[in-house]
Parts: C-alpha cells; sequence; structure tokens
C-alpha cells in the first residue's frame, strides 16, 4: 500500500494553496472537511483572535479558492496530506501549534500530530473520520464509480443544496442562512475530482494509542455522514482525550452550535496552556452525553 501511494504521488508537483490568518499568539491551524472551505471557520477564527491566538485556515486542494488540478492523482487522500504537510512547512512557525480539524481535516490531524508529535500542543476534532468504517453509504457509493460520482456532482444544482440543509429532519438545530448558503456555495466550487478522495482512506485506529497529543473530541449526535458510534472509541483510543456530543446537531456542529463549539475548543486549548486548570471540560447546557457516558463527557486513555 506504501509503495503505491508513493507511486501515485511520484511527479506531483506544490500547487497554490489559498489562506488567511489574523491574530497574535499561539498558531493554531485550521482544517476543514471534503467539500468545505476555509468560510466553515467564519465564526471560530474571530473567538480564537480574542483568545490570543494566531490562527491559520486553508483551503484544501481542490477546494474554495486552492488550486485545481485535473489530475485525479492531486485528489487521494494522502496527496492532500501532503499538499497540507508541506503548506504547513511553509508556515514556519517558531513553535508547536494546536490543530482544529473537522471530518477529513480531523483525518488529517491525527495523522500529522501521530509524525509530528513535537509539533502538536493538542487538537480539537470535531466529527473527525479516522477510519473508512465510519462512512455512511453515501460515502461509500462514492468510491464505487468515482467517475460516474464526479459527473452528478457537477449536475447537482446550489439551490438544491440550500433545500436538503433546510428541510434535513436529523438536524433539530437549524443551520443559519449565512452558514447555509456557504455550504451550499463550497460544495459547488469543490473540484468534482474531490470525490476519490475517500479512495485511499486508511484506518488510523492501530496508530491512535502512539498519539500523545491531549485531544477533545466533539461529535453531533445526529451526524449521517459519519457513524456517531465510532467518536466513543476514538475517545478511548487515544493516549488523552476528552469527548463531548452534541445533541441536535449533524455533522457539523462548528456551524449549526458555533458558539457552544468555540467556547469548548478555546477553553480546553486555556487548559492546555495553563495546567494548573482543572483537565476535565465544564459542559455548556445545550451539550448531552453520548449513551453510557458520564454527562456528555468520556474521557480516553490516560486521561486528558
Amino acid at each position: 500500500m506504501l509503495q503505491d501511494m508513493e507511486e501515485l504521488q511520484s511527479g506531483l508537483e506544490p500547487i497554490e494553496i489559498n489562506f488567511v490568518e489574523g491574530g497574535q499568539g499561539i498558531p493554531v491551524i485550521l482544517i476543514h472537511g471534503m467539500a468545505a472551505s476555509l468560510h466553515d471557520w467564519q465564526s471560530m477564527l474571530p473567538a480564537l483572535e480574542r483568545a490570543g491566538y494566531h490562527s491559520y485556515a486553508l483551503d484544501l486542494p481542490g477546494h474554495g479558492e486552492s488550486a485545481k488540478p485535473q489530475d485525479v492523482r492531486y485528489y487521494h487522500t494522502q496527496s492532500i496530506y501532503q499538499q497540507l504537510e508541506d503548506w504547513i512547512y511553509d508556515l514556519k512557525l517558531d513553535q508547536p501549534a494546536y490543530l482544529v480539524g473537522h471530518s477529513l481535516g480531523g483525518y488529517f490531524s491525527l495523522e500529522f500530530a501521530h509524525r509530528y508529535p513535537q509539533q502538536v500542543l493538542g487538537m480539537a476534532l470535531i466529527d473527525p473520520l479516522y477510519t473508512p468504517d465510519q462512512l455512511s453509504p453515501i460515502m461509500r457509493h462514492l468510491n464505487w464509480r468515482p467517475d460516474w460520482s464526479e459527473k452528478i456532482w457537477n449536475r447537482i444544482p446550489e439551490w438544491l443544496i440550500n433545500v436538503w440543509m433546510l428541510l434535513d429532519p436529523t438536524h433539530t438545530t437549524r443551520f443559519p442562512d449565512d452558514a447555509r448558503q456557504q455550504i451550499a456555495l463550497d460544495f459547488k466550487r469543490s473540484a468534482p475530482q474531490i470525490v476519490r478522495t475517500v479512495d485511499m482512506i486508511l484506518d488510523l485506529t492501530p496508530q491512535l494509542v502512539e498519539i500523545s497529543a491531549p485531544s477533545l473530541v466533539i461529535w453531533g449526535k445526529r451526524d449521517t455522514t459519519l457513524n456517531p458510534a465510532f467518536y466513543p472509541r476514538l475517545v478511548s483510543g487515544l493516549q488523552k482525550a476528552q469527548g463531548i456530543s452534541l445533541p441536535g446537531c449533524g455533522h457539523q456542529p462548528h456551524l449549526e452550535q458555533s458558539q457552544t463549539v468555540n467556547l469548548l475548543v478555546t477553553k480546553f486549548f486555556e487548559q492546555q496552556n495553563k495546567p494548573e486548570l482543572s483537565t476535565l471540560l465544564v459542559e455548556p447546557p445545550q451539550a448531552g452525553g453520548w449513551d453510557g457516558g458520564p454527562s456528555g463527557t468520556a474521557r480516553g486513555g490516560e486521561g486528558g
């Protein structure tokens, strides 16, 4: 498999990565999920700046305003990860950073933390992908015939995405109108080749125990994109993790309940900066537990 990936990436040139940065202080790198963009963080970025962090949010290759090569090799998971890693290197950070990753961005965050433990202060993982077993039937179908999936992707109108999110019965929390419109826009301007991203998702479960970065895992109990039953398993598999589920939320809690998620993330980072503070998160009223978990907070590994 490793040899196949190296052959896949051979000859690929670096591409232009669009990103924004703001604030001063400890660096925070924010990585969005599939068919999204850096606009996913439009609420979290100012919250991090107010809390005293220097944030960097990028558009992954094939997304937002970053380059969208035609060569499908750019869109396999490890190819995108390598472009991300190269971009982080080019930032020339002079100190370790926090990572915030949603969905596929959580997958990349876990991979980076495993490879470079000394460069990661901690992670906030929002509905993160870490094993292909999490994928919903629809996501698995993308991998069955990627050529067909690309054609279908091109033909889905933006208005239909808007209506679907507005009427989706799995969400009891309504998307803000601006967030819903941005999601639809990001979906349509993503390169259709990104459907191939799920083609080489590796199972990161065996390496979770080797990841030492303190981690906060936040997920929506109504996630229908990734199976939410796997999130408590992620918390248990990591060395130092806490987990909180949000009832009424689907796959994008940072957009559905942005104030709650912003508070959880900034408080978690503060606790890492000041070890004398309690390491158990104070749960906001909106949050809820996963089945079998105490008061909405799960603890994994050695505790957080």
